[in-house]
């Protein structure tokens, strides 16, 4: 399936794009994002990051294309300051993060992101990681399983499914993606599996964001941005469910808050201390009904903006 980025001309719209800015996209993927920054920025400058190393090769071409004022990096986006200071970079004016899974990653079933084909369990954004999907499943304790499913699934039946996977795999190594599917369906009852959706869902995702430490990279990475945001700079994430996003509104509304002052101290406006950030859009932009149509991945997808005032 070819990618699609989500909410594309929002994104663009809500960097505030300057010609001879400097702009990080964390999320790099297959370049679509990048591709539309790199245009509008002629005498700027494009930090790229990805874990994955075949997004950044299959990237590569389409942006060399565009500018060769483009530096594209195999790392997380929770590295962003070190990577920053290994280029010299005191600032930058924007930062784009399109969280989750790409179209490509999800639809390469080696991968072993989808409980919709059969494949090894893995689940690394970066393949040079030694922690896998394999490894969660099969070597994490009851307890620490109830944990990720609880906590990165919120699934109700987390207790349930541990417990099956225990019993399954003191049998043998739970090694596919169908056989972690099939001990999920175990655990749930018949109400359950006649539900729509797919009942494998919240724990695919709970075991993928363990894999990948999605929600402590997500928090790093926001507070870094933040430090090294320029005055007018902004920072737009894109999340595709109610963690990332709670995240992300938490930390945006927090520094977009300024200090609470005790009413019973006279001060005049100009000495009341100001928050130094401003969240541009206090509800999440989400995509509009053409974008709903060409682009199913987009029915989740919310974006949030946040601008550096002073």
């Amino acid at each position: 399936m070819k990618h699609v980025s989500v909410l594309l001309n929002e994104c663009i719209e809500g960097l505030n794009i300057k010609e001879d800015g400097i702009y990080v996209d964390g999320t790099l993927g297959r370049g679509g994002h990048s591709a539309e920054i790199l245009k509008r920025i002629p005498k700027g400058q494009l930090i790229c990051f990805d874990k994955d190393a075949a997004a950044i090769e299959e990237s590569r071409k389409r942006l060399l294309a565009i500018g060769t004022n483009v530096t594209l990096i195999h790392n997380g986006f929770k590295h962003l300051k070190e990577e920053l200071e290994r280029y010299q970079i005191s600032g930058i004016d924007g930062l784009l993060l399109d969280l989750g899974v790409s179209s490509p990653q999800f639809d390469e079933a080696k991968r072993g992101f989808s409980y919709r084909y059969d494949a090894p369990l893995d689940m690394r954004m970066d393949q040079s990681q030694s922690l896998s999907a394999e490894n969660v499943v099969n070597d994490y304790s009851f307890e620490e399983l109830c944990r990720v499913f609880l906590r990165y699934g919120e699934d109700p039946f987390a207790k349930q499914v541990a417990r099956k996977i225990e019993q399954r795999r003191a049998e043998k190594p739970i090694k596919t993606t169908f056989e972690l599917v099939d001990c999920i369906k175990s655990a749930y009852p018949a109400k359950v599996l006649n539900k729509k959706g797919h009942p494998a869902k919240k724990i695919f995702q709970a075991i993928r964001i363990e894999v990948n430490d999605e929600l402590h990279e997500l928090e790093i990475c926001l507070e870094e941005a933040c430090e090294c945001l320029n005055v007018g700079g902004r920072i737009c994430v894109i999340s595709f469910h109610s963690l990332e996003d709670r995240i992300v509104k938490d930390t945006f509304r927090r520094k977009s808050t300024a200090e609470d002052v005790d009413k019973r101290i006279p001060l005049k406006e100009s000495e009341i201390k100001q928050a130094d950030f401003r969240c541009i859009n206090r509800k999440p932009i989400t995509a509009s009904e053409e974008e709903l149509e060409a682009n199913n991945r987009s029915h989740s997808a919310k974006l949030r903006i946040l601008e550096r005032v002073k």
